[in-house]
């Protein structure tokens, strides 16, 4: 997902066009783990990454994490950052001198993670568990289109909607472009109590998330939104 225009990419066809081409695909999902329904493995994607303080709810400072599709871990020529923590578990302490990876993307990690932040993670993604991400992109999908729906009737000449209007191609967020690249707009609703976010050039990222936000606050901040524009 890009995290200025808040589209989602066609991730497998992605992939499918850098195979043709004898590439290595690797995606960057900060914007996408716990918004979108992925499926790394069957699109065949070689390396994705991502961290957990966005949509996954763990909090600033908190662990990432890293997809290695099966077919490379065991392939000990790639490069790679060797961790201690990656080593093979039954002879991690004996502190030879030869890296022997685990053949999983446990290989991959370079030390031992932080506990307080694993704590936070692990009660966000049993959450996630009990709910489902078919259930949550189903309410995502009504959110956020509420929202729109909702800006649309606005129809002001200063603001518009940059991010995709079709279903598949955008998670949770919507990116309102500003006239003029003007932050005084971002200012005035932030001052009114609308958590949201302003990105360089001119846009205000707003981003339902259907674990926690309800259709009553879409309404309320399109409302603050359009006293904002007219005030």
């Amino acid at each position: 997902v890009n995290y200025y225009t808040g589209q989602f990419f066609d991730l497998k066809s992605i992939t499918e066009a850098g195979h043709e081409q004898g590439c290595m695909v690797c995606f960057d999902l900060a914007h996408a783990a716990g918004n979108i329904p992925l499926k790394l493995h069957d699109w065949e994607i070689d390396f994705a990454v991502w961290c957990t303080y966005k949509y996954l709810n763990s909090g600033p400072g908190s662990v990432a994490g890293c997809f290695v599709n099966e077919r490379h871990c065991e392939e000990d020529a790639l490069p790679r950052f060797a961790g201690w923590w990656g080593h093979d578990k039954s002879t991690r302490f004996l502190m030879g001198p030869d890296f022997n990876p685990i053949p999983t993307a446990e290989g991959w990690q370079l030390s031992n993670p932080p506990i307080l932040s694993l704590a936070a993670i692990k009660s966000s993604l049993d959450i996630f568990d009990r709910v489902g991400m078919e259930a949550l992109r189903e309410k995502s999908l009504n959110l956020t289109g509420y929202l729109l729906f909702l800006l649309s009737k606005l129809d002001h000449p200063k603001i518009s909607i940059i991010t995709p209007q079709e279903e598949k191609d955008r998670g949770c967020q919507l990116s309102i472009r500003v006239l003029d690249n003007n932050k005084t707009l971002f200012d005035k609703i932030t001052n009114k109590g609308v958590i949201a976010d302003w990105r360089e050039p001119g846009v205000i990222r707003i981003a339902p998330v259907p674990l926690y936000n309800s259709y009553e606050e879409m309404f309320h901040f399109v409302r603050i939104l359009k006293e904002s524009l007219l005030g």
